[in-house]
């Protein structure tokens, strides 16, 4: 089939590399505009688009997919097929009603569960022992068309956003192909959603990463495992020896079993160097202070000097 990709995120590159692997015909990829980026904020073109030109493979970049002039150009292509990843814009019904074959989108959750842009992240947080990937038809509502296919996966222990983002990314890409294989012969089937199930998962925002100790420790590791690599479970270090302040975000940490005998306060670092938490305390392995490259947490505690009693403060929204 002749497909047209719309898509700006780094999720759809392994489906991507698997399109143009497979007997179906990609001919012509529209992504999200250049944006600013790094110190000079210099337009950096997307994942997407850097791909397709190191494959020469014809493509848009827009900020609005939906105007006449790159509707024009998309029905020119004569696509049977639309593919949605990562793509960041609604799809106007105009465009889905182009194929003949419709739109189909791929989605890192196992709908209707975790409807929304950070399906990943919210899975993790909220302490799931399993996601997946769903493929879908483009409907009026975000992320509310007809199952196609699924694939499940457990979430592995310590695993971070990052990490079960790129496995989700490898795991879609054949369960892809056989879709649209099953699109072209008339033998997929589609299947509602229950809208009684359907949670959501909104964007994320900076913020979301301010973490709070006074949460128990196991909240709190979950937060910093899908708040990691973006926006990162960020936090204020005080130094109790010279009472200077840095920003730092922790990557990795684990939970470490205590009453807090002593009761020192919320965020404080006990005689083991353990952040004293709601409940339990969390003993931090990687961190990466504003500024700096991740390191080891004995390397920042060096650097800094740390010791008991010195203190990490929820940032203030």
């Amino acid at each position: 089939m002749k497909i047209v990709y719309l898509g700006s995120g780094e999720f759809g590159i392994e489906s991507l590399n698997a399109l143009i692997e497979s007997s179906h015909q990609l001919k012509l990829v529209v992504t999200g505009a250049a944006s600013p980026a790094g110190r000079g904020r210099k337009p950096k073109p997307t994942s997407v688009a850097e791909w397709a030109k190191s494959h020469s493979i014809e493509f848009i970049e827009t900020g609005d997919v939906n105007s006449a002039d790159i509707v024009k150009k998309i029905a020119a292509a004569g696509p049977e097929l639309i593919v949605v990843i990562a793509f960041g814009q609604k799809v106007s019904s105009e465009l889905t009603g182009l194929p003949p074959k419709g739109a189909i989108n791929v989605h890192a959750s196992l709908l209707p569960k975790y409807r929304g842009s950070a399906p990943i992240n919210r899975a993790i947080v909220n302490g799931e022992s399993e996601t997946g990937i769903s493929i879908i038809t483009v409907a009026e509502k975000i992320d509310a068309g007809d199952i196609l296919a699924q694939s499940a996966t457990e979430i592995r222990d310590g695993e971070s956003a990052g990490e079960l983002h790129d496995r989700l990314a490898k795991m879609a890409a054949p369960v892809l192909l056989a879709t649209i294989d099953k699109i072209a012969d008339s033998s997929v089937v589609y299947t509602k959603q229950d809208d009684s199930k359907v949670t959501l998962a909104p964007k994320l925002k900076k913020s979301d990463g301010f973490i709070d100790f006074g949460e128990p420790a196991e909240v709190v590791r979950r937060k910093i495992l899908g708040f990691w690599p973006w926006p990162g479970a960020s936090v204020i270090y005080n130094s109790k020896k010279t009472g200077k302040t840095c920003k730092v975000t922790i990557a990795t940490a684990e939970v470490v079993e205590n009453s807090n005998p002593v009761g020192l306060p919320i965020g404080t670092l006990d005689d083991d160097l353990n952040i004293i938490c709601g409940a339990n305390t969390l003993r931090i392995s990687k961190i990466k202070p504003d500024g700096s490259r991740l390191m080891d947490f004995a390397d920042f505690v060096n650097g800094q000097h740390s010791q008991p009693g010195d203190k990490f403060k929820k940032i203030e929204k």
